[in-house]
């Protein structure tokens, strides 16, 4: 860890405390005319204003209340991206209680184990995921309150849940005047759960204070402002839909929320783009890919040079980021975060003035780098015994991090040390830093490929692989081979199905990787596994293909 050396104490406000209540109540101050449009359940759209939705914010923090909610007590949510969900981004952790993001893609007894292990007291459900909430109180989750989101009277809602309440009734009956307490900007306004491939579910409990610098940070380095607008895709349930809301309520920008949608539906999310004239997206390469593919389909097509899309997840293709470029006039920004930091690290949203003489194809490829780290975080590179590595761009080691919104423990959970060295974040992502301060990640440590006592990026090779026209998506893995330790095999969903000659993927690679690199195998596959929140699961695939080379 470090010493805090005490110096003159200042005469500023500096009890006066950060909280997420100060962000939606100066919004709603300055901008109340501001617009939050937002998808309604029968597919159609909608509008309110700021003004609109934090009256209802006050009215249901008196529901909470009156439910026997207060400080420090667990509020979970299970909805869409919609304008209920955002409210109660604000009204939850106005009254010191803590906002649970309940993710959908968790398989039902992790689910579960969330809501135990956080003592979840009361669940908000939208009636389209009645089924989830079922399934909970089926293996013995004890809620003591459900209450369904539903536009429709309760009698006419068919459910398992015991004594369910309806939101809107009782919003109708709750008083929108309150005093919210000032909250110590210490306490926790949220809570999140990771989803990794081994172990149960490890949770991460946000501050008031670290979201909030976290909100400032992600403002400043996207340069928002009221004049933007936001659609919100990444999921709210997930990572704080990656700080956006809490960053465009700074900002006061404009709210676009598209509810419930799927990867296959991302013409809905493009046409209100258009029509609303979205400036900031939030999303992984599984969407962005499908809304390149649709664009092209289009023969008047929209100019997006004011739109920046913020990718994150997996690291976007060249070839998506130039389609769309290209298309549009759209800027995919790479950035690159966890679950256990807030999330947002770095970004890269654009290349730097010093190096923007470089030539145009050294320049797009900068932008395949997770880039700059955000101000107030600190990252080491360390080889495998805590060594520093030198920023030169080549060295590769594990990534360390550090900061405001950075955790520096899990929620209960007594053997955590390992995932932590001296006071950093073990992000268990390995990485180089460039003599320009641009962090680039090449494998995540279980990931990496140990072929002949060398490393192969399998991120780099997927991504170049990628880049053939005709292949869709692509993951590389290490699998045991009997003299050189492990090789790359490559796993490939093409757009038609036909399979690709490998002498052609190799061709792909030449100058990129050393001939020895090359993968010996291609696998064709219908689709590639994921985890639950979308990410290539390498695991399952290392799994299914181990065998390859057993011969």
């Amino acid at each position: 860890m470090y010493d805090i050396v005490k110096g003159l104490p200042s005469t500023h406000g500096d009890h006066y405390q950060l909280n997420t209540t100060t962000l939606i109540r100066h919004a709603a101050r300055t901008y109340p005319e501001q617009e939050i449009v937002y998808r309604t359940a029968d597919g159609g759209w909608d509008r309110y204003t700021y003004a609109d939705c934090y009256r209802r914010v006050r009215a249901i923090a008196n529901v909470l209340r009156g439910l026997g909610i207060g400080p420090a007590d667990v509020v979970g949510v299970i909805d869409w991206n919609s304008k209920r969900h955002f409210e109660l981004y604000w009204a939850i952790p106005a009254l010191g209680s803590v906002l649970l993001q309940m993710n959908l893609r968790l398989a039902g007894e992790d689910l579960a184990f969330v809501a135990n292990h956080s003592d979840a007291k009361c669940v908000f459900v939208d009636e389209t995921l009645l089924p989830v909430a079922e399934a909970l109180v089926a293996q013995g989750v004890g809620v003591q309150n459900w209450v369904v989101m539903t536009d429709r009277p309760m009698s006419e809602v068919s459910t398992a849940l015991p004594n369910a309440l309806s939101f809107e009734d009782l919003l109708d009956a709750a008083s929108d005047e309150i005093d919210f307490p000032m909250i110590d900007e210490t306490s926790a306004y949220s809570a999140c759960y990771t989803t990794g491939t081994t172990g149960q579910p490890k949770g991460i409990y946000y501050s008031h204070r670290g979201i909030y610098l976290h909100a400032m940070a992600q403002a400043q380095g996207l340069s928002l402002t009221a004049d933007d607008t936001i659609m919100l895709i990444t999921p709210m349930f997930h990572g704080n839909c990656w700080g956006l809301p809490q960053s465009g309520a700074f900002a006061a920008a404009r709210f676009i929320l598209p509810g419930r949608y799927a990867a296959e539906d991302t013409s809905v999310l493009v046409e209100e783009m258009i029509a609303e004239g979205v400036t900031v997206a939030n999303g992984a390469p599984a969407i962005f890919e499908p809304m390149l593919r649709y664009l092209e389909t289009l023969s008047d097509r929209p100019d997006f040079s004011r739109l920046k899309l913020l990718c994150g997840a997996s690291e976007p293709p060249l070839s998506m980021m130039n389609g769309l470029f290209d298309l549009t006039g759209a800027d995919v920004v790479h950035g690159y975060g966890a679950t256990e930091t807030t999330p947002v690290v770095t970004s890269n949203r654009g290349i730097k003035a010093a190096l923007r003489a470089w030539p145009n194809d050294r320049q797009w490829n900068h932008k395949r780098y997770q880039g700059l780290p955000a101000s107030g975080v600190d990252i080491r590179i360390v080889d495998p015994t805590g060594v520093d590595l030198p920023h030169d761009g080549v060295a590769a080691g594990e990534v360390l991090l550090r900061g405001p919104w950075i955790i520096e423990s899990y929620y209960h959970l007594d053997d955590n040390a390992d995932r932590f060295f001296e006071g950093y974040w073990r992000s268990g992502d390995v990485g180089s830093i460039d003599e320009y301060g641009y962090l680039k990640l090449t494998d995540r440590i279980k990931d990496v490929i140990k072929s002949g006592g060398e490393w192969i990026s399998s991120i780099d090779m997927e991504n170049a692989i990628v880049g053939h026209p005709n292949v869709l998506e692509a993951a590389v893995i290490g699998v045991p081979h009997p003299k050189w330790q492990e090789r790359p095999v490559a796993l490939v969903v093409t757009k038609d199905g036909a399979e690709i000659p490998l002498a052609e993927i190799h061709e792909l690679l030449d100058g990129k990787f050393a001939k020895w690199q090359l993968p010996d195998t291609i696998l064709y596959l219908d689709a590639l596994p994921r985890t639950s929140v979308g990410k290539l699961d390498k695991k399952v695939m290392r799994a299914q293909h181990g065998d390859v080379y057993a011969e």
